[in-house]
């Protein structure tokens, strides 16, 4: 390998970093920015003879806040007097405190921008899960999808949401004030309902730091997107597990001791709003795509909260890689070409499965037509199919 190809590798991936950051901060100036901030614990002036409307107004309080937290069933409840509601003190700014967090959250979301995404990443992976299903995937399409992913979820429509920030969000707030938002959590069960259907077939087509992890990945490699031109690693399932699992114990444990959200402060989906990127995230942000090019989706198969719970959801999914024992020829083209170990792990069927992203490189590669992104049990491997044969580079 030349010098001129190894500067053309980083050349592409500068050039495509510099447009991104460009290009978002650019979006983020037309769409309107909303602050997204849990209000801290309100100090309430409380004295029993009010009404709940006086109430309401000595603390600027909304009547839907007033609605949501002492579960008020008609207009006229608004003229009780606190003491009628039989709650402590303690009890009153507690339940305020919660549904203030609510209305704080519901306020700060751009529901026609969300609305807008949800439905073109409906069309959008409609389209890709029919080209994986036809087979039609190959290394051009397959970077041509991953970019138009980037532009659209990314670029256009944004960091948020993301089915990692339903995760993490999600945590934080309840680690906070003891509530789940549920608007969120409806995003979270769809994502997760899109797992369950086909392994992380999201994470690959729609996830906007996903496929930009992804697309990163492939500017290293062959034109046939088997290997890569730089070395690229593929790490231990037991490794990249490992320190995904302890690092969303770190951060649940921090975010219930001390209310704090470790995530944000290297949070690399703030690429698509790089102004509220500060120091730290940029060193982070920068270490992790360069990482891209050499391991596949370091964040996904590391860090990312929605990577590990998916991953459990995952292994119940209808669609997945299958393999026709019948025909294949246990050459192990296709895990030789998958990016990571989980190709070899379904393949053999003798560990724990990693994440499969289901990105469609070992249909693409097999001889012998063995391999199927299909819905059904996954057959076993007959004995001693693969003793004779191992998997070099």
């Amino acid at each position: 390998m030349n010098q001129k190809t190894k500067r053309s590798i980083f050349a592409q991936f500068v050039l495509l970093i510099g447009i991104l950051i460009g290009l978002s901060y650019i979006m983020n100036q037309v769409w309107v920015q909303k602050v997204e901030t849990i209000p801290e614990k309100q100090v309430l002036i409380i004295e029993k003879s009010m009404t709940v409307t006086e109430f309401g107004q000595k603390n600027n309080l909304t009547s839907h806040i007033l609605q949501n937290a002492l579960d008020l069933k008609s207009q006229q409840d608004l003229n009780k007097k606190l003491v009628e509601l039989d709650l402590s003190d303690e009890e009153l700014t507690t339940r305020i405190d919660k549904a203030s967090a609510i209305e704080a959250e519901h306020g700060s979301k751009d529901w026609v921008k969300i609305l807008i995404k949800f439905g073109v990443w409906i069309i959008f992976l409609g389209i890709s899960f029919n080209l994986l299903r036809k087979g039609k995937i190959n290394p051009k399409v397959r970077k041509i999808l991953y970019l138009t992913a980037t532009i659209i979820f990314g670029v256009i429509l944004g960091a948020d949401p993301s089915a990692m920030g339903t995760v993490k969000d999600a945590i934080g707030l309840f680690a906070e004030k003891q509530v789940f938002f549920p608007p969120r959590m409806i995003a979270l069960t769809v994502f997760l309902l899109l797992v369950f259907l086909a392994n992380k077939f999201f994470c690959s087509w729609g996830c906007q730091i996903g496929v930009l992890q992804d697309l990163i990945f492939r500017l290293n490699r062959n034109k046939k997107d088997r290997k890569g031109i730089l070395r690229q690693v593929k790490l231990p399932f037991v490794l990249t597990n490992t320190i995904r699992v302890a690092f969303f114990v770190i951060f649940t444990v921090i975010s219930f001791a001390w209310a704090m959200d470790i995530i944000e402060f290297i949070d690399p989906f703030k690429i698509y709003k790089p102004e509220k990127i500060e120091i730290i995230g940029w060193v982070f942000l920068g270490f992790l795509l360069v990482l891209s090019l050499f391991v596949y989706r370091p964040w996904c198969t590391m860090f990312c909260p929605f990577g590990l719970v998916g991953w459990m959801v995952e292994k119940q999914s209808i669609f997945k890689i299958k393999v026709n024992y019948d025909t294949c020829e246990a050459c192990q083209s296709c895990a030789k070409a998958c990016p990571t170990t989980v190709m070899d792990t379904i393949l053999k069927q003798d560990k724990v499965i990693p994440d499969c992203f289901s990105c469609g490189t070992c249909l693409e590669v097999c001889p012998t037509g063995s391999l199927s992104f299909s819905s059904g049990k996954r057959s076993k491997p007959p004995l001693g199919k693969f003793e004779n044969n191992t998997i070099s580079e």
